[in-house]
């Protein structure tokens, strides 16, 4: 293994902190006179840094690392699921934004509120935030563990819980004080640091690999590792699943999920909203292609020692802790400098998706659910600047409350065998079927009911439970790829709203 952090490393690490340090005291000067201003900017960010903030909230260090891990073992058929994204985000911005923008609606799940009522909405909300605490913890979780073995070389409870710490600081300085518009440009900031060091880590790999371009084009062609399509029905990312399961997951993250349409709610109107949303999704996909084409030269690296030079057996396997590939490689292959700009991309992919949580269950929690409690007990108007107070008293709670659901995830994994992660991050779909179902039905039809919302929210939930292989073998040999997943509990939840007739 490599040494622990060399001066150049640890250089490149304190110059980027310095950088976040800067930014986050400037970008804390932003005005904020209410909640409109503290959690959709005052509708006034402009469309390319929210293009910018999408595409930043949509990795994590999950993404940073799961992609390269994917086209080493597999091929590139997970590309699909950008292109089903893409749908998702023209069915976004043509469908949902107009809507959202028309009631002026600070949360995604306003909607809801001038159909059903406004305890549909407060139910939406606590869906929302369940599903975003079991999730967005397992993720953090995920970018400490990361972070724990390149700066420490080990995972104790300790240094994991000082990565999440790490994490955790550097969101709450710009989710704190300054709301979604500080967290918007600091994004943009997370963005560039990520994709420059995925670029240094192809470029490097690239050339360490003893082969020019079509010898390598030739020798993962032969293994079928550019595979793009996949037509069977087995596949995960099959193009059945793609336009099935995965483009009413993509719907869900890019237009029902605060974290994501927090960001589109921020702009001027509908239109600079829709062309944020699609220039996102034009620039995610380069994104993706870059990571997935890491995992193939990493498979080159590994997998043919001929063009590598390299004698060694690869062993993805870190202190009992199953690791990724890229992992693997910055642990033992990466030279010092690189290793330190990889880490701080490690660090900029969980920050990104870290600061834009925070901001997004704040506003949930403030806007749907305490500022109608407060509203509704106070005999006179409530000042405004007592909702910002809130909701950065809101954003602290969240940032503890996702550290603890972080290390919860730490011990449960090494001191149990229930495949806690797996459901973590399953958990935000797991919600996702319910709101689908809930939305489709309070949009493409005048039927359901206030009465109906908790039990679709519910019956999508547990349908997805219930189709989870640890489950499902208890009742019959069977297992459903998780896009089939989504499309049951959608079914469900749907046809629980639509069979009760709209009263009036």
């Amino acid at each position: 293994m490599n040494s622990a952090f060399s001066i150049v490393d640890w250089s490149i690490f304190g110059l980027y902190f310095a950088i976040l340090t800067v930014s986050s005291i400037v970008l804390s000067r932003v005005k904020v006179e209410n909640t409109r201003d503290y959690f959709v900017g005052g509708n006034s960010v402009p469309m390319f840094a929210v293009a910018i903030s999408v595409l930043a909230t949509s990795q994590s260090a999950a993404t940073f690392l799961g992609a390269p891990e994917y086209a080493y073992g597999k091929d590139l058929t997970f590309l699909g699921f950008y292109f089903s994204a893409f749908l998702a985000v023209l069915f976004v911005s043509k469908v949902l934004i107009p809507r959202f923008y028309a009631i002026k609606a600070v949360t995604v799940y306003s909607l809801l509120e001038h159909r059903y009522g406004q305890r549909a909405k407060r139910q939406a909300g606590m869906m929302f935030l369940i599903g975003r605490l079991f999730a967005s913890g397992a993720r953090l979780y995920i970018g400490a563990l990361a972070i724990s073995m390149i700066l420490f070389l080990d995972i104790s409870a300790n240094h994991v819980a000082i990565s999440i710490a790490i994490l955790m600081l550097g969101a709450l300085v710009y989710a704190y004080f300054g709301g979604v518009k500080s967290i918007i440009f600091s994004d943009m900031i997370q963005a560039v640091t990520y994709i420059g060091a995925g670029i240094a880590v192809l470029l490097y790999l690239f050339f360490s690999i003893d082969a020019d371009f079509f010898t390598m084009i030739h020798t993962l062609e032969a293994q079928n590792k550019l595979q793009v399509l996949d037509f069977s029905m087995a596949g995960d990312f099959s193009v059945w699943a793609l336009l099935g399961g995965w483009l009413l997951l993509n719907i869900a993250a890019y237009g029902l999920d605060q974290d994501m349409t927090q960001r589109a709610l921020a702009c001027k109107n509908v239109k600079e909203a829709q062309r944020s949303l699609m220039l996102s999704i034009y620039l995610t996909i380069p994104v993706a292609i870059l990571f997935l084409c890491i995992g193939l030269l990493l498979y080159l690296f590994y997998q043919h020692p001929e063009l590598s030079h390299l004698s060694t057996q690869v062993v993805q396997n870190f202190e009992g802790e199953k690791i990724t590939i890229f992992m693997y490689y910055i642990l033992y292959e990466m030279p010092e400098g690189l290793r330190g700009l990889v880490t701080v991309g490690a660090v900029a992919a969980a920050l990104s998706s870290s600061n834009s949580v925070l901001g997004a269950m704040s506003s949930v929690a403030i806007e749907d659910i305490y500022r109608p409690w407060k509203q509704s007990r106070s005999k006179k108007a409530v000042d405004e600047y007592h909702f910002v107070k809130a909701g950065r008293q809101a954003v602290l709670f969240f940032a503890m409350a996702l550290s603890l659901m972080a290390m919860l995830c730490f011990y449960w994994q090494r001191y149990t065998e229930l495949p806690l992660l797996s459901f973590a991050l399953g958990v935000m779909a797991f919600s996702y079927t319910g709101l689908l179902g809930v939305f489709a039905t309070a949009i493409f039809t005048t039927r359901g009911t206030a009465q109906r919302v908790p039990f679709a929210l519910v019956g999508g939930f547990l349908t997805v439970l219930l189709l989870q292989p640890y489950v499902l073998a208890v009742f019959v040999e069977m297992n459903l790829g998780f896009a089939w997943q989504i499309m049951g509990g959608t079914l469900v939840s749907f046809v629980i709203m639509v069979t009760a007739k709209a009263k009036g």
